[in-house]
């Protein structure tokens, strides 16, 4: 098991390259199979679970190429299965986007349970009632899933929540479908967005994405398209709570900052400033952190709240802070897992229940030996290593490999003392 060696306690300085989404790269991938023309997908992060993503696919038949550092051709002209292949299916939550855009292209699909971060409870049953309200026929035995639709009708669809991959699912399924599909309590992530406007481009025709309301007529055929993955707001979150937790000012270059109002709302309210100015075609974001972090409350919520995935990154943060934080996460009760790792490292926080914990600070950290236990957790904890005086390992970090690229390399450009061990 590879592991990050961390020696911390030193502020950061200089500037980061912020990837292309992997919440928008791994469904934009699904959909371009929903045509037989070639798909051209630029700014795509070469991390883990677009690696398997792609396996996957070719295991369908579907050819997939590189071009260049960050663009993917892709091209579906002919799908020889509609068996996902169980032993990457369960490395990779995301794989459930598939059910959809199979049903839609093939009429058929068989599956496992899908993998992913163990963060709780993850039921994909709003997807099956989903897509059975479209027409489609799923069933299960022990060991799979099987879903049939000769022909996908569109219809008036309320999901249970907001689930941005059913939502995802269901817009994939539908833009094939005969008549009219309307989605209500639809997710609104940006992402979401990316997605519709990548299928529309395709010829598809999809209103209201980014709102609680999305409107889906069905076309008989879709044709390739190309287009660009929005820059990945949960680095910016991330980076933005590493400058926080290490008192470092740091600037960040991405094609936009539009859409980071909840996540720059809330470290300004800890006391950060921040600048934005254009540099030729892309932003640089300045994050002046304060010597004395103000304490917050870190509630997570559908977009446009608070992301989910970025609290464990500002709980560590609220360790330096002054004064008491509640992080509350709703959605995930084992979402915070990462806690007992921190205490660790000598951060004061109780965990009230399974959603909630209450951190007092400011907490002078140190380094120990800790195990990262998913995506977001995990970068987290290099969070905290890079804020805790001494040596730092944290081991299972091929997860945190999972959602951020060459992570190590680049936080070395800003003068971290990190190495990867074998």
């Amino acid at each position: 098991m590879a592991q990050f060696k961390i020696y911390g306690g030193k502020k950061l300085k200089g500037r980061i390259e912020i990837m292309g989404s992997k919440n928008a790269a791994l469904p934009l991938i699904c959909a371009s199979i929903l045509t037989s023309q070639k798909c051209t997908l630029n700014n795509v992060p070469k991390i883990e679970d677009v690696k398997v993503i792609i396996k996957i696919l070719k295991k369908l038949g579907v050819l997939i190429n590189w071009v260049g550092s960050d663009t993917l051709e892709i091209k579906a002209e002919d799908i020889t299965s509609s068996k996902l292949d169980p032993n990457l299916t369960h490395r990779l939550r995301a794989s459930i986007l598939l059910m959809g855009a199979l049903l839609a292209r093939e009429g058929k699909m068989q599956m496992i349970h899908p993998g992913g971060c163990f963060i709780g409870k993850r039921p994909v049953g709003t997807h099956f009632d989903a897509l059975e309200t479209l027409g489609a026929k799923i069933s299960q035995d022990k060991t799979n899933y099987y879903a049939k639709a000769k022909k996908l009708l569109g219809t008036s669809i309320y999901l249970d929540e907001q689930s941005v991959t059913a939502t995802e699912n269901i817009m994939m399924a539908t833009v094939l479908a005969r008549g009219t599909t309307t989605i209500k309590n639809a997710a609104c992530e940006r992402h979401i967005v990316n997605l519709a406007q990548f299928l529309n481009l395709m010829g598809s025709d999809i209103k209201g994405a980014g709102t609680n309301t999305i409107i889906i007529k069905g076309k008989k055929k879709l044709g390739g398209a190309e287009i660009t993955v929005i820059d990945d707001e949960l680095e910016i979150g991330t980076f933005i709570a590493l400058s926080l937790s290490t008192k470092s000012n740091l600037s960040l270059l991405a094609s936009s900052f539009e859409g980071m109002e909840p996540i720059l709302h809330r470290a300004e309210k800890m006391g950060a400033v921040f600048k934005i100015k254009k540099s030729g075609q892309k932003s640089i974001l300045s994050i002046k952190a304060p010597q004395t972090l103000q304490a917050a409350r870190i509630q997570c919520s559908p977009w446009p709240g608070f992301p989910t995935d970025l609290h464990p990154a500002f709980a560590v943060a609220a360790t330096q802070a002054s004064g008491e934080s509640l992080v509350h996460d709703w959605m995930f009760e084992r979402r915070l897992f990462y806690v007992d790792e921190l205490i660790k490292m000598g951060a004061r926080i109780v965990i009230c229940d399974p959603h909630r914990a209450l951190i007092s600070g400011p907490t002078k950290l140190f380094g120990t030996h800790i195990i990262s236990p998913d995506i977001r957790a995990g970068m987290a904890l290099v969070i905290a290593g890079l804020a805790a005086s001494g040596q730092t390992e944290i081991g299972n970090i091929e997860l945190i490999e999972r959602g951020y690229y060459q992570i190590e390399g680049r936080l070395r450009k800003i003068g971290a003392k990190i190495k990867r061990i074998d």
